[in-house]
């Protein structure tokens, strides 16, 4: 099945858009990478916003998208507003790839014409990498209550008696014959 790829450039405002010309960016995107699966490419004032994410899914249900690449500022910012926005149009979230132009790119950036070209090998980049993106679902997985604190110095104990204040088991491992640390040693302080 070839997959159905929907591009979204993001502004910023006049933090990507006053170096990167991301209305060419998103023209290039929807030309060039309709090879690679693209089939719809925007650009928007604030992706992250309401109005941006709605388009995002919109698009999804209408186009019926398979991937989506937002190229907007950093995932550690976003990336989880992107995700939660395709998973309410019922794309699965890890589906979703984020690219970022604007610290890597617009930030670091004055010359507006290498700044375009930088944002558009980015985002071929991350078209190229959702192209190989699964579906993931979260697993819980069991945890053991039991904790190890390796180190029976001053922070081993401190961090022993508040595990054990909190209500869980804990071994405290040390290799010396005592515990301590290096305090133990002094007998002046």
């Amino acid at each position: 099945m070839s997959e159905k790829i929907g591009v979204y450039v993001c502004h910023c405002g006049t933090n990507i858009a006053g170096v990167v010309d991301v209305a060419d960016v998103s023209q290039w995107a929807g030309e060039k990478l309709a090879a690679n699966g693209v089939v719809i490419s925007r650009d928007y004032k604030f992706m992250c916003s309401s109005l941006g994410q709605e388009l995002i899914q919109k698009d999804i249900q209408e186009q019926g998208l398979t991937r989506v690449v937002v190229a907007a500022c950093s995932p550690h910012l976003h990336e989880k507003t992107f995700r939660n926005a395709c998973k309410s149009a019922d794309l699965n979230p890890y589906l979703c790839e984020l690219v970022s132009i604007r610290e890597q790119d617009s930030w670091v950036h004055t010359d507006k014409v290498a700044a375009t070209e930088k944002a558009k090998a980015i985002l071929s980049g991350g078209v190229a990498r959702v192209e190989h993106h699964e579906a993931l679902e979260p697993l819980r997985v069991p945890i053991h209550p039991d904790t190890l604190v390796v180190g029976g110095g001053i922070a081993g104990i401190q961090a022993a008696l508040e595990i054990a204040d909190a209500g869980f088991h804990v071994y405290l491992v040390e290799r010396e014959p005592s515990i301590g640390g290096h305090m133990a040693q002094f007998d002046k302080t």
